[in-house]
């Protein structure tokens, strides 16, 4: 069997390739940035062919990278955004690629929530209908884009079409279909019920075969290995819901164990032994084969901070300085202060509010640069305390938490959020835990490690600790307290500029 582990990893916007040893070091890595389509307001869509295209090169850049034979690679694993919606036709030719940041389906959300299908749905699916939300998005479809929902053969997600692609294989497992509210959760199997309940009972025969995380989903193709540089026959797993892999890839492997990852997403997530809690969360998911995640998440983290960059920040820093540490730089300048701004990162919606925008609240003209770079970091992570309350009061317990995802690769953004959270706070050696997570999952699946828990003590170190600044805490109580307020007075206001904003669209169309 070969020494190495590939794991990949499909995310909104960018899909990697990195290849490890056992024990998790990394031999080389790849990388290659996607295009979004915005055609209307709060739709956003990739092109499935050059999401393939791109896996395609990333794999083989990585493979030459590294220097190794290809059979050397022991086992295949992918992590991947997931809800959105990918589609295959009725032939298997990629049809649609509908991302997690598309909001095109909140007035359905809204609807149903009036219609109380979200009480139907929880007790099965332990989570409520949202925007980006698979089945939400396709039961959108089924209403509003007949043509291309006639049209369907598979419905899955963005890592389960790249494994499509190595292995010809129209496959998904429990992670990911969980996380998007697709099973009978307790008993991990689809159901008929749930689905009547989404109003799309004649939709069953779109589900994929589902498998677990670390079952070979199938084998390199022989097409497949030439395109690449893989070797035929190579075992590809079912791979994992990207939160998940993060989690794993970041250490996080034991029941009790918490994993905050500020990505494009924020995402709050702690191991339960039950899918079963006190209250509420925005959504639980399979972990391993017995375990579950109970998660809080929104689109509402590092996404922002990438929007600022891209579009005020790069070309006014030096060339020798990444703007993203350009940027922290201004922010750790900046000594926190009673009047600092504030801000909301809404630029993709809100968890249940798909209306909400994001704004800077409270900026004076003595504010600088540095000030608003703060606001921003700072106001993500208060996003991040929010859901992590939500989890607390609905049972699930943690006094400390791995951060993984672009924000963890700062050495200011990880302090604020210890400072704004309240806990300690740890960042792990690997920058990519998605794709170690997938690669965990794929040891795992042909036997070098037991379980994930072995896989993550093998392949998983700690780089850096911080701990709460207990002169700051009531500091940040006091803004966290003011942030929620603006958030409450701003939402009428965000549903009127929502709907003016549809209004003007569907007049310029």
């Amino acid at each position: 069997m070969g020494e190495y582990l590939l794991g990949l990893d499909a995310g909104n916007t960018v899909i990697k390739a990195v290849i490890f040893d056992r024990t998790g070091r990394e031999l080389a890595y790849a990388g290659e940035e996607g295009h979004s389509r915005m055609p209307c307001p709060g739709h956003v869509e990739r092109d499935l062919n050059e999401l393939w295209a791109n896996a395609r090169r990333v794999i083989r850049t990585c493979l030459d990278k590294a220097g190794i034979a290809a059979g050397d690679i022991a086992a295949i694993g992918c992590a991947g955004h997931g809800n959105g919606l990918y589609a295959l036709d009725r032939d298997g030719e990629p049809l649609i690629g509908i991302q997690s940041l598309d909001t095109r389906a909140t007035g359905l959300v809204e609807e149903w929530a009036a219609a109380g299908v979200g009480e139907r749905v929880y007790p099965i699916a332990r989570q409520r209908p949202w925007p980006s939300q698979t089945p939400t998005l396709l039961a959108w479809l089924k209403r509003h884009r007949p043509e291309v929902f006639r049209r369907i053969g598979t419905v899955f997600f963005s890592k389960d079409f790249v494994v499509n692609r190595l292995t010809g294989e129209r496959v998904s497992e429990m992670s990911d279909m969980s996380g998007a509210g697709l099973l009978d959760l307790a008993n991990r199997r689809y159901d008929g019920a749930l689905m009547e309940a989404y109003g799309l009972g004649d939709c069953m025969d779109l589900l994929p075969r589902l498998i677990e995380s670390a079952d070979i989903a199938g084998r390199v193709t022989e097409e497949v290995a030439r395109e690449t540089g893989l070797a035929a026959g190579t075992p590809v797993v079912g791979g994992l819901f990207d939160v998940v892999a993060s989690a794993l890839g970041s250490g996080v492997s034991r029941t009790g164990s918490a994993s905050i990852i500020a990505g494009t997403w924020s995402v709050n997530q702690v191991i339960i032994d039950s899918p079963v809690l006190d209250g509420p969360v925005f959504m639980s998911s399979t972990f391993d084969r017995t375990r579950y995640m109970a998660m809080e998440n929104s689109a509402t983290s590092a996404a922002n901070l990438e929007w600022l960059v891209r579009e005020f920040i790069e070309g006014d820093h030096q060339a020798d300085v990444s703007p993203f540490d350009a940027c922290c730089a201004l922010a750790a300048a900046i000594e926190p202060a009673a009047d600092d701004p504030l801000y909301h990162p809404y630029l993709y919606g809100a968890q249940q509010d798909g209306h909400a925008r994001a704004g800077f609240y409270g900026i004076a003209g003595w504010h600088s640069k540095g000030h608003l770079v703060r606001a921003l970091l700072e106001g993500v992570a208060f996003g991040h305390r929010q859901h992590i309350e939500t989890i607390r009061k609905a049972g699930a317990r943690f006094e400390e938490a791995v951060l993984s995802g672009g924000g963890s690769r700062s050495r200011l953004w990880p302090q604020i959020f210890a400072d704004a959270l309240g806990v300690p706070v740890c960042v792990a050696v690997s920058r990519e835990t998605g794709a170690l997570g997938a690669a965990i999952a794929a040891g795992t699946g042909v036997g070098l490690f037991a379980d994930f828990t072995e896989g993550a003590d093998a392949m998983v170190r700690v780089e850096r600790h911080y701990k709460p600044n207990v002169a700051l805490a009531a500091h940040y109580n006091r803004r966290y307290a003011l942030y929620n307020d603006i958030a409450e007075a701003m939402t009428p206001l965000w549903r009127r500029l929502s709907e003016s904003q549809t209004m003007a669209a569907g007049v310029a169309a």
